[in-house]
C-alpha cells in the first residue's frame, strides 16, 4: 500500500499540524494513490496521488489550483530524475502565487538492487511554507513511485 509520512513544520521548527491533520494527511496520501492507480494513472498518476492526496488531507491541498498540483507532480519527477541529492528544484504558479520546491536528500539502493530516494517537498501558500518527507523508488519504467 502507497502511504506517504507527511509532518508540517514551520521554518523555525516549530509544527503547525495536530494529530488529526497528521491523521488525514496520511490518509489522504494513501487515499489519492489509490485513486491514482485505480484510475490507472501509472506511477506518475499514483505519486501525484500520494503527495496531493497528503496535502489535501492535511488542509493545504485544498488551496492549490490544477496548475499547483501539476506543476508540485512534474517538479517533484524532474527533481527525483535529474538532481543530485542536496539539490532543490522549484516551482511557481504566477496565476495563484503558490510555490513549492522538492530537494533529494539521500540515495540509495535496496537489497533488490532498486534505487531509492528520501526526499524532502515545501509548499508555500499565502508565504507560509508546509513541509513533507518521503521516499520514492525508480520503477522499471524510469518514474518514481512514492513508497512512504
Amino acid at each position: 500500500m502507497v502511504s506517504v509520512m507527511a509532518s508540517g513544520c514551520q521554518q523555525d521548527g516549530s509544527s503547525s499540524f495536530g494529530p488529526k491533520t497528521g491523521i488525514g494527511a496520511a490518509l489522504g496520501a494513501a487515499g489519492g494513490g489509490l485513486l491514482g492507480a485505480a484510475a490507472g494513472g501509472g506511477a506518475t498518476g499514483i505519486a501525484a496521488g500520494v503527495l496531493l492526496g497528503g496535502l489535501v488531507g492535511g488542509a493545504t491541498g485544498s488551496l492549490l489550483d490544477d496548475q499547483d498540483k501539476r506543476a508540485a507532480a512534474a517538479t517533484t519527477q524532474k527533481a527525483l530524475n535529474d538532481q543530485p541529492s542536496g539539490t532543490t528544484t522549484a516551482w511557481r504558479n504566477p496565476d495563484s502565487g503558490n510555490s513549492g520546491s522538492v530537494t533529494p536528500v539521500r540515495t540509495y539502493q535496496t537489497a533488490t538492487g532498486q534505487y531509492c530516494r528520501e526526499f524532502e517537498q515545501t509548499v508555500t501558500i499565502g508565504g507560509k511554507p508546509q513541509k513533507s518527507y518521503g521516499t520514492a523508488c525508480r520503477q522499471p519504467d524510469g518514474s518514481w513511485q512514492i513508497v512512504s
